[in-house]
């Protein structure tokens, strides 16, 4: 039976921080791929997933943004693109054993521009699918597209998914752009994504990485206002600083969770964290939705 994301979303839920970052403090150099490491180093992605098990997630997702063919592609990994996407499901699926949180597989864009004519939309479409079907086999409950600019891309994954699989489909895109940070770098709104999802068939809809919580909130309060379909946000942790040659993210967990109240209280469903937010803030961010009044973590289905 088909995981009913909706039905789950009418309790707000906790999602996770993301591998990047951390797989960046821990192990990985710059320039590396996260994806390899599900094959040549699959423990310390499972450590990554079961510290935000531990910390409190709802939802995990899978080391996998990249695991389509264009983003291996530049490691000379592009035909590994479902071997390592099906290890990125079943690892996060091991981490989450014995428990109830849910493993969502995610994939990023490619890097292409859909409306230059970079790459046929039927290549696109090729790669979409052959990831979503190898998350599937690993495991994942369902399928998040994320971290998008381009709606005509993200409705290529979209429409892909749903044609290899059965699976549930979050859609989100990246807003960092625009006079109030609400649009993508290619122009899109959170209202243009809100009705190409509905119009779709998209079970929940998005915004995820971009500048920081406090845009990620404007943000959601448009998708709200744009659609009945639950809402997910996962911003930042802050803008990136560089030092050393090391990227950072300078807010802490407690500052960035202190807009959970408000992320929830603007409609959103699924409250997690994206680039630079680490286990302690979803530490923070679990602390902060048990303490809000039952009545308001219960959603509409």
């Amino acid at each position: 039976m088909t995981f009913d994301l909706r039905q789950f979303a009418a309790t707000v839920r906790v999602t996770d921080g993301v591998y990047g970052t951390e797989l960046q403090r821990q192990r990985l150099l710059a320039g590396g791929c996260p994806e390899l490491l599900n094959d040549t180093d699959p423990e310390i992605v499972e450590a990554i997933a079961r510290s935000y098990v531990e910390a409190g997630s709802d939802v995990i997702l899978t080391n996998s943004l990249s695991a389509h063919r264009f983003g291996l592609a530049p490691h000379g990994a592009e035909r590994r693109a479902a071997e390592l996407a099906e290890a990125a499901a079943a690892i996060s699926r091991r981490a989450a054993r014995g428990t109830d949180v849910k493993v969502f597989g995610s994939f990023g864009p490619t890097g292409k521009v859909v409306m230059l004519e970079e790459v046929s939309r039927d290549a696109l479409a090729s790669a979409f699918a052959e990831t979503a079907e190898a998350l599937a086999w690993g495991g994942a409950e369902a399928i998040v597209l994320e971290t998008f600019n381009e709606l005509a891309e993200v409705r290529i994954a979209l429409e892909a998914v749903q044609a290899a699989c059965d699976l549930p489909v979050v859609v989100s895109m990246t807003f960092s752009s625009g006079p109030d940070q609400t649009m993508t770098m290619m122009g899109e709104t959170p209202a243009k994504l809100a009705a190409m999802a509905g119009a779709c068939g998209a079970d929940a809809v998005g915004a995820n990485c971009g500048i920081g919580p406090e845009a990620a909130l404007r943000v959601v309060r448009l998708l709200a206002e744009a659609t009945d379909l639950p809402v997910w946000v996962k911003p930042n942790a802050g803008l990136p600083v560089v030092a050393d040659g090391r990227t950072t993210f300078d807010m802490p967990p407690e500052k960035f969770a202190a807009f959970v109240p408000d992320f929830i209280g603007a409609g959103a469903s699924f409250v997690g964290g994206g680039c630079g937010t680490t286990p302690d803030h979803v530490r923070a961010i679990r602390r902060q939705v048990d303490r809000l009044p039952a009545g308001a973590k219960e959603r509409q289905p």
